[in-house]
């Protein structure tokens, strides 16, 4: 036992987060996570295209994700910069799109670092606000038909922080506890990744896969995604280390935090509006 815990603490220093790479140019597990993590949720809604016999085409579907991805890259990028570095990315713009960095005399390909969950959900949301003009058919109509498959999918992006050994948790005594390197101090520290690849990925699926075809008005699956995912990250926030030139923004929160109230508070706008737009029966 005492040599699982040893291995289970130190795992984090064991995993490299490069597959492989050609040059200078690495091809990282993280970004195979965002290819498995999209794959999985077109594979979901292609399954209930089929077995539930809905009225979409698999064309309509794979044009749906790829407005999602674009949507997602950009949003997460500006979310990050709006939400946690403005003020460094206001004196060095370039370093918004620029996936370089030179160092050794020599440019070397590090990657865009940096990508705000919420801001990539706002960019997901405009993106299909956009599609959903040009298709002609209801936002609630795609995002209820596409969001159950979204937190299973969404697990394996925070496996992809793990493996990157990013978002790290707080400082821990407790034997769940990991060394991450990147932390630069060798405590113990809550593998956060890995809390929120369960509640906010698995758990939040096991809720709204089974009630997919459940549908009392419009947005109501929406609006269980944005509320459920905002009430889980909440929690898990109180054990993932804050970002460290942010600290906590009110009281004893973080950002994190913030925006996920903002996201409960959406999902309660969310169920008013699709409430409303719900048919009302007359006598």
């Amino acid at each position: 036992m005492e040599n699982f815990i040893q291995w289970w603490q130190h795992l984090p220093s064991q995993m490299n987060p490069t597959i492989f790479s050609i040059g200078n140019f690495p091809i990282r597990w993280y970004g195979m996570m965002y290819i498995v993590a999209f794959s999985i949720a077109y594979l979901l809604a292609k399954q209930r295209i089929k077995s539930e016999k809905l009225n979409y085409t698999t064309e309509f579907l794979s044009n749906a994700i790829t407005w999602a991805v674009l949507g997602l890259l950009i949003g997460a990028r500006i979310g990050y910069v709006l939400f946690y570095n403005f003020e460094w990315f206001l004196s060095n713009p370039i370093g918004i799109i620029l996936p370089f960095a030179k160092y050794n005399g020599s440019w070397h390909f590090t990657g865009i670092s940096g990508m705000s969950y919420h801001g990539g959900a706002l960019g997901v949301v405009i993106a299909w606000v956009l599609f959903c003009r040009k298709e002609k058919i209801k936002l609630f109509d795609l995002t209820d038909f596409i969001v159950p498959g979204v937190p299973l999918a969404f697990t394996f992006g925070r496996l992809g922080n793990f493996i990157n050994g990013e978002l790290y948790g707080r400082v821990t005594d407790a034997n769940i506890g990991m060394v991450f390197p990147a932390a630069r101090d060798g405590l113990l520290r809550h593998p956060s990744q890995l809390y929120e690849a369960f509640f906010e990925g698995i758990v939040l699926f096991a809720i709204l896969w089974p009630l997919r075809r459940f549908k009392p008005f419009p947005g109501f699956i929406s609006g269980l995604y944005v509320f459920g995912y905002g009430f889980f990250r909440f929690f898990i926030e109180f054990f993932r280390e804050p970002d460290e030139h942010l600290g906590f923004v009110f009281l004893s929160l973080s950002m994190g935090q913030m925006l996920c109230i903002a996201m409960m508070i959406g999902a309660v706008i969310i169920w008013y509006f699709g409430f409303r737009s719900k048919p009302q029966m007359h006598e």
